[in-house]
């Protein structure tokens, strides 16, 4: 099979080596220099880079062709998905319409779909009135319509200031504003076929995505599935016309035990998820969304840890520039929770941006243990006890003289 991939993600987050046999297949990876460097150089494949200011289907577009016999077009960033329809509208090959993928791209779009399915949601305005009152006056959130990672995302004390924020953006199609539901969020994440879930486990954040922007460590935990968890997965699931690949869905569970809908992604989770998922279930999620996707035999599994598995990421991106100065607590890295402990060398700089990456984090834990509410407890208490501050750094020639 003749397989064009366009190379976004990490290649060490995706390992498309465990999902497609190299020396079986003729495959052809395009994109941004950076990312293409991180192929490994033993691969039999093609690196096509794009230019660094390149628009992405313009890009790809100018360089591959109909004639170039590509058979399918595998993209799994969130921000491919939807240009991949227009790479193999390009190419003339067979894929979702890009209505359907924006059901799982444009949050305002993805709860237009849901309202009447009996799945609560936030309510949301995508283009409010120009004057007058939104149809509630708490705390309210506004975010981009379309994105990861929280980025962009504020929160308000009330409608009116949210609505005024609004107001003043340079471009508020781009946005909408949703009410805050008061809530733990949690995160479901999956891999479904032919409109079924295959795989499926249930995690509860530390802290909130959305604080992570402004400082605050971000890690989660799995939990027990129940059926709610199941059920609101498979609702989302056929409101959306989700059938195939990963399934990143986020939820609140509020204080009287309602699961509601807060958004979802056909795409692998970030930061610690693939790790976790895999070492609690025994399935990498990216290499079994590759068979799926490309109508593959899956890979195979490993066993199960029998525990559970989690995460917590330290942000470095909202920091002054200088040395990392981080202090962890007395024998953390022995602690029977901790599975692996990274820490940003001393000589790396802060990332300037925000990432989840455990390469690129001052701090970054996974962590396990056979109790979901212990583990939570732990990486609680990390959040807490860890600090990650830059070093004040003294300018050249202002040391008194001895």
């Amino acid at each position: 099979m003749k397989i064009l991939v366009i190379h976004q993600v990490p290649y060490r987050k995706i390992s498309y080596h465990r999902g497609i046999d190299h020396a079986l297949h003729d495959v052809t990876y395009i994109g941004r220099p950076a990312a293409l460097r991180e192929v490994p150089g033993g691969l039999r494949c093609t690196l096509v880079p794009l230019g660094e200011d390149d628009d992405l289907v313009a890009g790809v577009t100018a360089r591959v062709h109909p004639s170039d016999g590509y058979e399918k077009v595998l993209s799994l960033s969130e921000f491919g998905i939807l240009e991949a329809v227009r790479v193999r509208r390009h190419l003339g090959l067979p894929g979702p319409s890009e209505a359907r993928v924006e059901l799982v791209r444009d949050k305002v779009r993805m709860k237009e779909a849901l309202v009447g399915s009996g799945i609560r949601h936030p309510r949301f305005v995508s283009a409010p009135p120009a004057c007058g009152p939104l149809p509630w006056s708490g705390k309210t959130v506004l975010k981009p319509r379309s994105g990861a990672s929280s980025e962009g995302v504020v929160v308000l004390e009330t409608a009116r200031a949210a609505l005024s924020a609004y107001r003043r953006l340079p471009d508020p199609a781009a946005y909408q504003l949703e009410e805050y539901v008061e809530g733990d969020i949690l995160h479901l994440d999956g891999l479904m076929r032919d409109g079924r879930f295959l795989e499926l486990s249930a995690s509860r954040y530390v802290n909130k995505p959305v604080e992570y922007a402004d400082g605050t460590p971000l890690g989660s935990h799995q939990t027990a599935l129940t059926e709610a968890h199941r059920a609101l997965a498979r609702e989302v699931a056929l409101a959306l016309g989700i059938e195939d690949g990963c399934v990143h869905l986020e939820a609140f569970h509020t204080a009287d035990d309602e699961l509601v809908f807060l958004e979802v992604a056909n795409r692998v989770g970030g930061a610690g998820v693939v790790t976790a998922h895999e070492r609690r279930h025994g399935v990498h999620l990216p290499s079994h969304e590759i068979a799926v996707r490309l109508g593959l035999e899956p890979p195979p599994t490993s066993a199960p840890s029998g525990r559970y598995h989690g995460w917590l990421a330290f942000p470095g991106h909202h920091l002054p520039a200088g040395p990392a100065e981080i202090v962890l607590p007395d024998g953390l890295a022995d602690h029977p929770c901790v599975d692996r402990l990274y820490v940003l060398p001393a000589d790396r700089p802060l990332p300037d941006h925000i990432t989840y990456q455990e390469w690129e984090c001052p701090v970054f834990i996974e962590a396990s243990h056979h109790d979901a509410e212990e583990l939570g407890r732990f990486l609680r208490a990390c959040a807490a006890g860890i600090t990650v501050t830059t070093a004040a750094r003294v300018p050249a020639g202002s040391g008194s003289a001895a």
